[in-house]
């Protein structure tokens, strides 16, 4: 199968871990920001990841450059506006693009203006090519829990204007969604809808307590559900979709190489599996290049692939309107 052509739909997808090496580059020289070096190559040996990394900590490291240039608001409208193209290029149709605001503050830019200058570059983007977007708000597990109640009330203006879910991100500890279930659930009662990053490191039960704790719809990774019977039980009674990312969990060493990732066992086994980027720099792929690594490595068929777009669609966080012309995408083959 060809997946360059296939339409496509990304619902894991940081902002952060997708700029284009030379627009931090361009970017580092107009503001006079210090890289490690000026050169492709050499910079992207600091943004890329390893396939051999130790960690999930060891490929956090890989986000400190992206965030050096995202503090103003033309530079987040303009890397937003990169992804969604780069995205439509490959045949993307749908993407929801994540990111933690609080990351961009550090030169006095309200959360307010943060949200909307990416949401104008998802726009400008949108009126361009044959693409759609939402945002997704991620709060990080690292900082306080006033920090998460913050990004829900400032997010909440934006609501069906670009922003559609809430997220926890970064670090994965043991037991993180206790401290969190009541910004989540003043987001889910504003409206958002919710997807959690669990499990993406060695703890299953991370996920079941995502969708009993926080009402999480949509897991990020949750590959250890294999390893937690009732996360697993869960996953599958209540159909919660899993964001998997093949390449990114190879990296960070949540599975030891391609072959042993789950998702094809968990897809043949009735949970809803989608396939995504994770990050397009730092694991340096596309979603083309992931389908790939599926299809090649578990043969799947081209009905499985369009089961998974299928799920994709109706797991998105889009109105039906959008749901029902992504559909069509799969059924008439176009191109």
């Amino acid at each position: 199968m060809n997946f360059s052509l296939l339409p496509k739909i990304e619902l894991h997808c940081h902002l952060d871990g997708s700029l284009r090496p030379e627009t931090i580059i361009d970017i580092a020289k107009q503001e006079g920001i210090r890289l490690p070096s000026v050169e492709i190559e050499a910079l992207e040996r600091e943004l890329i990841a390893p396939l051999n990394c130790e960690s999930l900590d060891e490929y956090l490291k890989r986000f400190a450059i992206p965030n050096l240039v995202m503090q103003s608001k033309e530079n987040l409208r303009r890397i937003s506006f990169e992804l969604f193209e780069d995205a439509a290029q490959e045949n993307v149709k749908y993407m929801e693009v994540r990111f933690a605001p609080l990351l961009h503050t550090v030169k006095g830019l309200s959360v307010d203006e943060i949200i909307e200058s990416v949401i104008d570059g998802m726009k400008d983007a949108e009126a361009q090519f044959d693409i759609k977007g939402n945002i997704i708000l991620s709060c990080m597990r690292t900082m306080s829990v006033e920090s998460a109640f913050e990004v829900v009330e400032e997010g909440k203006k934006f609501l069906g204007k670009g922003v559609v879910a809430i997220d926890l991100c970064a670090s994965e500890e043991e037991g993180f969604c206790g401290k969190f279930v009541e910004p989540i659930a003043l987001a889910r009662e504003y409206g958002y809808r919710v997807t959690i990053h669990a499990g993406e490191t060695g703890i299953g039960k991370n996920v079941l307590e995502a969708v009993e704790l926080l009402g999480a719809e949509r897991i990020g990774h949750g590959v250890f559900i294999k390893d937690c019977v009732e996360a697993y039980d869960v996953v599958k009674e209540k159909q919660v979709v899993l964001e998997m990312c093949p390449t990114s969990n190879v990296q960070t060493k949540a599975v030891p190489q391609y072959s042993e990732h789950p998702i094809y066992q968990f897809h043949k086994d009735g949970i809803k599996v989608t396939v995504n980027t994770d990050n397009r720099t730092v694991s340096d792929t596309t979603m083309a290049n992931e389908c790939t690594v599926v299809f090649n490595e578990f043969n799947i068929s081209e009905e499985d692939y369009q089961q998974i777009y299928l799920t994709s669609v109706q797991a998105c966080f889009a109105d039906g309107e959008t749901k029902e012309k992504l559909k069509k995408y799969i059924y008439n083959g176009e191109q």
